[in-house]
């Protein structure tokens, strides 16, 4: 007699057949999935890395525009050099700049007439006087180095020496350096130390008597003096004050002169800074002229 299976032993088995036959299929398909831990970690971002909208978002706006212009190729111009400041003229500047740049006209002379104090002057002054208005017309010009007439041209101390001479005073020395030494030893010398034409120091004065300078060139000579002339005195007409002898640049009204020439005399002043410049320094007596 065959025995029967309990209906509950059947459920059982069907059910773990039916477990059986998922189980296969769940497994293969877990198995195709990637643990997470297996993923490709995602890099981590580079050190200093910023965009480039944010950089440039917070920079002054005036800094991208000079990064973005720096990439252009500009051409090599080269900047010009800087001009010196012009320094500050003075009225004798003034009028050196307008002789400089006018044309050098012909050489100048008067009549000893048209001098305000001509004729309160001694006979010796006034012949050295009408003398040295005699050379002025005779167009000669300035020639550094000459003493004579007769080569066409003088220097300002040949001018000064060639006329004494032929009054008798043959201890006159050549070069304007030894004749301020001359009148220095003469005790005829007055010292100008003012930059006012109208200085008290101007008062003494007087026709016929030489005018120094220093500075107008560089010299070795001691005492450093480089330029001398006669003053002849006051022009009547307009008041100028006027000198002789030979020049390569100054002037007679306004225009510039070259050569044994009468000339305005206009005391330069001693600059305040004290650079290097032609400066008046005096005046003194010819020895023996008024005696």
């Amino acid at each position: 007699m065959r025995s029967r299976t309990p209906g509950w032993i059947t459920w059982v088995l069907a059910s773990t057949i039916a477990l059986i036959s998922v189980l296969p299929a769940s497994a293969q398909t877990s198995s195709r999935k990637r643990p997470v831990d297996e993923q490709a970690p995602t890099p981590a971002p580079k050190r200093n890395a910023r965009p480039k909208v944010k950089q440039e978002a917070d920079s002054d706006p005036a800094d991208t525009a000079a990064r973005h212009s720096s990439t252009k190729t500009k051409p090599n111009v080269p900047r010009p050099p800087a001009l010196p400041l012009e320094p500050k003229k003075t009225t004798q500047d003034q009028e050196d700049t307008v002789a400089a740049n006018s044309t050098t006209a012909a050489t100048a002379s008067v009549l000893p007439e048209t001098l305000v104090e001509f004729g309160a002057q001694p006979a010796g002054v006034r012949k050295l006087i009408e003398s040295s208005l005699d050379l002025a017309r005779q167009n000669l010009t300035y020639t550094f180095g000459s003493a004579d007439p007769a080569s066409g041209g003088m220097d300002c101390s040949g001018f000064i020496y060639h006329l004494l001479r032929q009054y008798g005073l043959t201890k006159v020395p050549r070069d304007s350096s030894g004749q301020y030494v001359w009148a220095r030893q003469a005790r005829g010398f007055r010292a100008v130390f003012s930059r006012k034409p109208d200085s008290f120091e101007m008062d003494e004065l007087l026709p016929g008597d030489l005018l120094f300078w220093i500075g107008t060139y560089a010299t070795d000579h001691d005492p450093p003096i480089s330029h001398v002339m006669i003053y002849l005195g006051t022009e009547k007409v307009g008041g100028s004050k006027i000198m002789i002898g030979s020049s390569d640049g100054r002037s007679y009204h306004s225009q510039r002169r070259n050569g044994v020439s009468v000339f305005d005399f206009t005391m330069p002043r001693t600059p305040a800074t004290g650079e290097a410049r032609s400066t008046f320094i005096g005046y003194a007596r010819i020895p023996g002229l008024r005696d």
